[in-house]
């Protein structure tokens, strides 16, 4: 670890987070040594028709009821502490933000929002599940004692009764405002990432990947673009990655503990 903290102790850096790095609060990741396989529900199948939206907002009315109740943990509260250039984060909790980072990227959007795919008009996500309760009484205490899962839903098989408003202007389907599987990270999105990153190159400074098995495209190309313009990449991650032959040193270790210690290395006081 050493090694890896003397590389970033006094340079710029661009941070990138994944699932693994709200497993301290309690959010359990995708694919971490003992996550079980998941298979999250897809764009072309949430609109495939009412039965799948549904099973997804059944679900994720639970997951939520509890994901929002999450606290920020020392992880988060180290990468504001450490303020960098910029956070590019996976995760859709809004931990991040409730940490207090300043400039960031949630990639894939925020569970915390809600958007019409008729109309297009955004609302939160607290205010639907007002709604979703109300038509609904009584379902998420019956199912109390479900596992939650990463996208803030739970293992829920029987959905069946459940009722799902529509858009209150016009109608239309409500989709939580993240980037499902088969869905595009919107391309500004995508732009200001690869700026980021680009701009290591001139100013020394280094990739840090915390918390993310880099399994999908959607993170790796960073790690990709990073590496290919010589830049220095540090992946602290429990588990492999598929950006491991691209770092420059990894570690096997946990969030919290290798933030924890690149503050010190770099002479700032967890918050």
């Amino acid at each position: 670890m050493d090694h890896a903290l003397d590389l970033l102790a006094d340079r710029p850096l661009v941070v990138l987070t994944g699932a693994g790095l709200s497993t301290d609060s309690g959010i359990p990741d995708y694919r971490g040594p003992h996550a079980p396989a998941r298979m999250p529900m897809t764009y072309g199948e949430f609109v495939s028709g009412p039965e799948a939206r549904r099973r997804y907002w059944a679900r994720s009315h639970i997951g939520w009821g509890r994901m929002r109740r999450a606290e920020p943990n020392p992880g988060h509260h180290a990468v504001a502490r450490l303020d960098p250039e910029l956070l590019i984060t996976q995760n859709v909790d809004g931990l991040h933000e409730a940490a207090g980072t300043r400039r960031m990227i949630a990639l894939h959007g925020r569970i915390a929002e809600v958007v019409c795919l008729g109309c297009h008009a955004t609302t939160t996500r607290g205010a639907l599940h007002q709604r979703l309760g109300e038509l609904n009484p009584g379902w998420a205490e019956r199912h109390a004692e479900v596992e939650v899962r990463p996208d803030g839903d739970v293992a829920l098989e029987e959905t069946d009764g459940f009722v799902v408003p529509g858009c209150e202007g016009c109608g239309g389907i409500l989709k939580p405002d993240v980037v499902f599987f088969g869905e595009n990270v919107p391309p500004a999105r995508v732009q200001r990432c690869y700026d980021a990153v680009d701009a290591l190159a001139a100013t020394d400074g280094a990739l840090l990947v915390a918390g993310s098995s880099l399994t999908v495209m959607s993170g790796l190309r960073f790690v990709k673009r990073a590496a290919k313009a010589g830049t220095p990449v540090v992946i602290a991650n429990r588990g492999a990655t598929r950006g491991d032959p691209l770092a420059t040193h990894r570690l096997d270790v946990g969030c919290s503990e290798f933030l924890a210690a690149l503050l010190e290395a770099r002479g700032l006081r967890a918050a």
